[in-house]
C-alpha cells in the first residue's frame, strides 16, 4: 500500500528513490509512488479503540466464566494460574489457548449455526467477532491488527478501515456458518483477512502509481498464501478467513481507490490542459464489478443461511478449504 515517500519542495512534487520497508504491514514494500501534497495523513484512532475493545471483552469473558466455580475441573483438571481467581484459565485439556470455557462463550455470543439459524439469533454474526477463545488466540490478532490496520488507517482514514473491518469479519461469519454445523467459532480473524485482502485489491486498482509493483504483489500473494495455508490445520475456522479476504478484497476496490498520476501532477501541467476524469477506466470498472458481487454474494448467502441450507451440499469439497485430513489428524466435527 502507498507509503509517504514523496519529498514536496518548491511546489515540486519528488519521487524518492529509496527503498522502504513496511514491516507494520507484514510485508516488504519497495513500491514507490506519487500522492497529493495536500492528502491527509489520518492519526490512527479506530484501531487503536478496536485493541482495546477487544482486549477488555475477553476480560469481561474471563470474569465471566469464574473457572474455580465449574464442577467439571474435578474431571479434567485444575484451572490454570488460580492466582488470578475467578479469572484464572480453563484446564488446558479443556482449552489449551489459556481462555474461558466453550459453555461460556456460547452464552456471550459466539457463533453456532443452530442458534443462528433455527433460534433466530443472527446478532451472533457480529458479536462472534469480538470474542476470543483464548491468550494466545487473543494476543496473535491483536498484533496482527496492529501491524496492519494502523498502517492502513493512517494511509486511508477512520471510516473506511473501519467499514472494510466490520464487513469483511460480518462476511466471514456468514460463510462459517453456511459450511461449520456442528462447531463454535470466535475471533477477529476474517475482518483480519479483510483487511489482507483490501491490500491487494488497493495494490492491483492502484496498479498505475506504483513503481516496483510487480514485487509488492508477489510478496503479498505469499504472505496471503501461507496465512490461509495455515487455515487448513484441524480446528481452525478457515472459511472465516476466505470469508473475511473476499469482503475485504471486493471492498478494497470500492473504497480504496486513488486518482491516477496525471490528476496526481496536474498542478505542474501547462495552463489550460484538462482532465477528464480524476479514475482510469479500469478503476470505474473495478469499482462497478466490485458493488455488484458484494451485493449478490450478501443476498445469496444470507438468504441461503437462514433458509437452513447446508453449504457442502452445493460443494461438496469445499472442506477441504477449511481442513485436509491427515495421518496425523482427522477433520471430524466435535
Amino acid at each position: 500500500m502507498p507509503r509517504d515517500d514523496i519529498e514536496s519542495r518548491g511546489g515540486e512534487v519528488k519521487r524518492n528513490s529509496n527503498t522502504n520497508t513496511d514491516s507494520s504491514s507484514g510485508y516488504t514494500s519497495s513500491s514507490n509512488y506519487l500522492i497529493e501534497d495536500t492528502e491527509t495523513q489520518w492519526t490512527s484512532w479506530l484501531v487503536p479503540m478496536f485493541v482495546v475493545a477487544n482486549v477488555a471483552v475477553f476480560i469481561v469473558v474471563m470474569y465471566v466464566n469464574n473457572c474455580p466455580n465449574h464442577r467439571h475441573t474435578r474431571l479434567v483438571g485444575k484451572c490454570v494460574a488460580r492466582f488470578l481467581g475467578r479469572f484464572s484459565f480453563e484446564p488446558l485439556r479443556e482449552n489449551p489457548l489459556f481462555g474461558p470455557s466453550s459453555s461460556t462463550l456460547k452464552k456471550l455470543g459466539a457463533l453456532e449455526w443452530t442458534k443462528v439459524v433455527l433460534n433466530h439469533q443472527g446478532w451472533r454474526l457480529i458479536t462472534c467477532i469480538w470474542l476470543h477463545a483464548g491468550v494466545i488466540h487473543i494476543l496473535a490478532n491483536m498484533l496482527s491488527l496492529i501491524f496492519i490496520g494502523i498502517r492502513l488507517e493512517q494511509q486511508f482514514g477512520f471510516v473506511r478501515i473501519g467499514i472494510i473491518y466490520l464487513l469483511s469479519g460480518f462476511g466471514g461469519s456468514v460463510l462459517s456458518s453456511l459450511f461449520v454445523r456442528n462447531n463454535i467459532s470466535v475471533g477477529a480473524s476474517g475482518a483480519l483477512f479483510g483487511l489482507l485482502g483490501a491490500m491487494l485489491s488497493e495494490l492491483i486498482i492502484n496498479w498505475t502509481i506504483y513503481t516496483n509493483k510487480a514485487a509488492a504483489l508477489l510478496t503479498l500473494l505469499v504472505i496471503i498464501a501461507i496465512n490461509l495455508a495455515i487455515g487448513i490445520l484441524p480446528h481452525v475456522d478457515n472459511f472465516a478467513h476466505i470469508g473475511g479476504f473476499l469482503t475485504g478484497f471486493l471492498l478494497g476496490f470500492v473504497l480504496l481507490p486513488r486518482p491516477h498520476i496525471r490528476w496526481l501532477q496536474r498542478s505542474n501541467l501547462p495552463a489550460g490542459t484538462r482532465l477528464k476524469s480524476k479514475y482510469k477506466p479500469y478503476q470505474y470498472v473495478l469499482w462497478l464489478v466490485s458493488v455488484v458481487l458484494l451485493i449478490v454474494g450478501f443476498t445469496v448467502a444470507l438468504v441461503m443461511l437462514f433458509r437452513g441450507e447446508n453449504g457442502n451440499d452445493h460443494c461438496h469439497w469445499c472442506h477441504y478449504l477449511s481442513c485436509v485430513p491427515t495421518s496425523r489428524w482427522d477433520c471430524n466435527e466435535d
